[in-house]
């Protein structure tokens, strides 16, 4: 009885200590927190799509405490642009980088979002996977070939399965062709959207798949993997709708804020960073 009464004593000294441990992270956790407040730290809320994109904005983050500049750059993930918007447009979250211009204006287009964009990035590759063929010659007539089911990066896919010879469109200069623009298919191959970011994840069943660059690094791939990349230059007008930008609510535009933190992103250290992660950057530094 002694021993079982030990025992007991033990367990709920146990019990008594990890609920005392849990307090008192708790507690430090909120002062570290208020601390943070009180010195005059601003915490930006910002919102990404993936994590392919943290290491850019670590860099941004060491500009950020390199100039003192007090500013926390809080990451807020999502799976998908469509939600990220709504929490800004919701007062969620303060500044979003994960979307073009494209993507951006049909958001605006569709939902009346108040949005400006306060400062550009990089151009991000949308190239064309395969983990069947090595060359865009290997297709045959019924391959399915997935791409993205949002009307931006469908026209964008499309013009890559053009410009790849796969099909050809009536005019590849259209902003946003989508497959009812295709004037011929002599590949023969089947084009299925999909979720973008569900495409990765069909390419050992599918023949091939148009994959934005995030979730291929997201998914432990390199852009390198490409069966086939499209000629990217920053500069030329044909890309412009692609540039991607950081973004805020339009009564936010001039936050003194955010321009530090744009400022911060266009630096060198910075667009290293972005080189290293396969995009490009488009701004000066």
């Amino acid at each position: 009885m002694a021993t079982r009464s030990r025992n007991k004593a033990k367990r709920t000294l146990i019990i008594v200590l990890v609920a005392v441990i849990v307090v008192v992270a708790a507690i430090a956790g909120t002062f570290i927190y208020q601390n943070s407040r009180s010195s005059g730290e601003t915490v930006v809320r910002l919102g990404l799509v993936g994590n392919s994109e943290e290491n850019i904005w670590d860099a941004v983050q060491q500009q950020l405490d390199n100039e003192h500049a007090n500013i926390k750059l809080e990451y807020k993930t999502f799976q998908d642009g469509i939600p990220a918007n709504q929490a800004l447009s919701n007062g969620d979250l303060d500044i979003t980088a994960f979307q073009h211009y494209a993507f951006l204006n049909q958001e605006i287009k569709d939902k009346g979002y108040k949005f400006t964009v306060i400062g550009e990035t990089f151009l991000s590759p949308l190239n064309l996977y395969s983990d069947k063929y090595k060359s865009v010659k290997d297709f045959k007539p019924g391959d399915k070939v997935a791409i993205p089911n949002n009307a931006t990066n469908l026209g964008r896919a499309l013009k890559v399965l053009d410009s790849a010879g796969l099909i050809t469109l009536k005019d590849n200069t259209t902003a946003n062709p989508t497959t009812d623009d295709i004037a011929s298919n002599p590949s023969g191959i089947v084009i299925v959207p999909n979720d973008a970011p569900s495409i990765v994840s069909l390419l050992p069943d599918y023949a091939g798949g148009i994959v934005n660059t995030n979730f291929i690094t997201d998914a432990g791939k390199s852009p390198e993997d490409a069966l086939y990349a499209p000629l990217v230059k920053a500069g030329d007008k044909t890309f412009q709708p692609y540039i991607n930008v950081i973004v805020a609510n339009t009564d936010q535009k001039d936050n003194p804020t955010f321009k530090k933190i744009v400022d911060a992103y266009h630096t060198k250290p910075v667009a290293v960073q972005v080189e290293k992660d396969h995009n490009i950057p488009v701004f000066k530094y």
